[in-house]
C-alpha cells in the first residue's frame, strides 16, 4: 500500500475512522523498527499536540502539518511493506487514542509534557533540540518544547 493512498483514504473517511489510520501510518513511519514503548512516545506527542489544538482540530490534520511529522516528509511513492510492523503500529495507535480519552492525570503518560521529537543521530539539530530531552527512548529523543 502506497502512502499516497493511505493519505488519500484519510482524506475521504469519517474522522472517527480516520485518526487511527493517521496515527497508525505516522507510528510506522516514525518508529516502526523501535519498541512498543518508543512507538507509543510518538503517539503520545501526536495526541498531545492533538489536545492543545496548535497544530490542527484531528489527528489527521496534527500528523500532516507541513513538515511536523513522517506523512508529509516521505515520498508518497513510499509503499508499507512491513505488515506485522503495520499491525504492530495500528496496535499502539488504538491503545493510545482509547488511554488518551482518559482524564490527563489517569493516563499512561510515556514522555510527558513532550510536545516534539528527534531522531537522535541528526547531524544538524533543529533550534527547538536544545537542552535537556524529557526521555531518550531508542533512536528518539523526545523534547518539551512547548507548555502544553
Amino acid at each position: 500500500m502506497k502512502l499516497a493512498w493511505i493519505l488519500w483514504l484519510a482524506n475521504v473517511l469519517p474522522q472517527p475512522v480516520a485518526d487511527p489510520l493517521c496515527l497508525t501510518t505516522t507510528i510506522y513511519l516514525e518508529a516502526r523498527n523501535q519498541s512498543i514503548l518508543g512507538q507509543r512516545a510518538v503517539a503520545e506527542v501526536a495526541l498531545r499536540r492533538l489536545e492543545d489544538g496548535r497544530w490542527g482540530d484531528s489527528v489527521c490534520s496534527v500528523v500532516t502539518s507541513p513538515r511536523q511529522f513522517a506523512p508529509t516528509l516521505v515520498s508518497g511513492k513510499f509503499v508499507i511493506k512491513n505488515p506485522k510492523a503495520w499491525d504492530r503500529a495500528a496496535a499502539v495507535a488504538f491503545d493510545a487514542m482509547r488511554d488518551w480519552r482518559n482524564p490527563s492525570e489517569s493516563r499512561r503518560q510515556v514522555v510527558p509534557g513532550a510536545s516534539h521529537f528527534l531522531v537522535n543521530d541528526l547531524a544538524k539539530r533543529p533550534n527547538w533540540a536544545q537542552g535537556t530531552p524529557v526521555a531518550l527512548i531508542g533512536d528518539h529523543a523526545f523534547y518539551s518544547v512547548y507548555e502544553l
